[in-house]
C-alpha cells in the first residue's frame, strides 16, 4: 500500500504522542523532532509504504533520545489486561457454535489496541460480538488451506493482541497444526517483541520468531534473510492488523488478512467503513 497524504499528519500525532511519553517536559527536545519529521516529508517518497515512512522517521528520532522503548507502560498494561480476561474469553470462544470463527473475531477486535488510536476505540465492548463482519465463506477457505497444509505462519502487530492471539493458535495447534508466530526485531510504536511473546505465553504455544523489522508493519526490504526466506516458503500466511496490511497489500500475493479498519486511507482502499473486522486477501 502506498503512503497518501492523508498519513502525514498522522505520522506527526504519532511522533508528538511519542516523544512526549519519552521525553516528558523537554519541549526542546519535542519541537527538534516534529520539524525533523515535518522537513522529511518533503523527502519521503510516498510510493512506500505508511510503515516503511514511519519506521526510518522513528529511526531518525532514535538519535535525540536513545534505544527507549517509549510505548513499554502501554505494552504492559494491554498485556496485562488480557491476561485478566483471557479466561473469560477463551470459555465464550470455546462456547461459540464456532470456536475458530470466533477466536478470529477475538483476534481481530484485539487489534484495536493500537498506541495511536487506543483512545478512539473500546476493544473490550466489541467482545460481545466476535464474529461481527468477517467474510465466513473466505475464513472457512482459509481453515481448508490451513488444515491441508497443517501449517500457519502468523505475522503478529500489537501487544495485548498477540495475548488474544494465543485463543487462536491453541486451537490449531489442537488439531495437530504447525504455528508460526512472528513479532517485530525491535521496539516500535507498541508492537509485539518476543517480550511481550514471553509474557502472554505465545512462546508456550508455538514458535515464536523474529521478523527482524524495526517498523510497524513487515516492511519486506527490513525482514531479515532467514525470515523472508521463511515467509516465501510459507504454505500459508496469515497477516494481523493494520500495519502489516499496509506493508504486504500489494507487494505480496496470496496473503490472508485480518484486523480492524481503523483510518479512512484504509477504508477507502478496502471499500470497507472504519470499525469493520475485515478477513480479506488481495485477489
Amino acid at each position: 500500500m502506498k503512503t497518501q497524504l492523508d498519513c502525514l499528519p498522522c505520522f506527526l500525532n504519532m511522533a508528538l504522542n511519542g516523544i512526549r511519553k519519552a521525553c516528558p517536559g523537554q519541549d526542546d527536545v519535542h519541537e527538534k523532532v516534529i520539524r525533523e519529521w515535518a522537513k522529511g516529508f518533503a523527502e519521503a517518497d510516498l510510493s512506500e509504504s505508511p510503515p516503511s515512512i514511519a519506521g526510518r522517521f522513528f529511526r531518525m528520532t532514535a538519535v535525540h533520545i536513545g534505544d527507549v522503548d517509549i510505548f513499554k507502560d502501554q505494552k504492559d498494561e494491554a498485556n496485562k489486561r488480557v491476561i485478566e480476561l483471557l479466561p473469560k474469553i477463551s470459555d465464550t470462544v470455546h462456547n461459540s457454535e464456532d470456536p475458530l470463527l470466533a477466536a478470529m473475531g477475538v483476534s481481530i477486535i484485539g487489534n484495536y489496541m493500537d498506541c495511536a488510536l487506543m483512545d478512539k476505540f473500546d476493544w473490550e465492548v466489541e467482545l460481545e460480538d466476535l464474529e461481527q463482519d468477517i467474510d465466513r465463506k473466505l475464513f472457512a477457505d482459509f481453515m481448508e488451506r490451513v488444515r491441508a497444509a497443517k501449517s500457519l505462519l502468523i505475522l503478529g502487530d500489537n501487544a495485548g493482541e498477540i495475548g488474544l492471539d494465543t485463543i487462536f493458535a491453541k486451537l490449531l495447534r489442537a488439531e495437530g497444526i504447525n504455528v508460526t508466530y512472528a513479532v517485530r526485531g525491535s521496539n516500535i510504536l507498541n508492537d509485539a517483541t518476543v517480550v511481550d511473546a514471553e509474557f502472554v505465553g505465545m512462546t508456550d504455544i508455538c514458535e515464536v520468531v523474529t521478523s527482524g523489522v524495526d517498523t510497524p508493519g513487515t516492511v519486506l526490504n527490513r525482514c531479515s534473510v532467514d525470515f523472508r526466506e521463511r515467509l516465501k516458503s510459507a504454505p500459508v500466511v496469515l497477516s494481523k492488523g493494520q500495519g502489516n496490511f499496509e506493508s504486504l497489500w500489494g507487494v505480496m500475493p496470496d496473503v490472508f488478512y485480518a484486523f480492524k479498519v481503523k483510518c479512512p486511507v484504509v477504508a477507502r482502499l478496502t471499500a470497507h467503513p472504519m470499525k469493520t473486522s475485515l478477513f480479506c486477501r488481495e485477489n
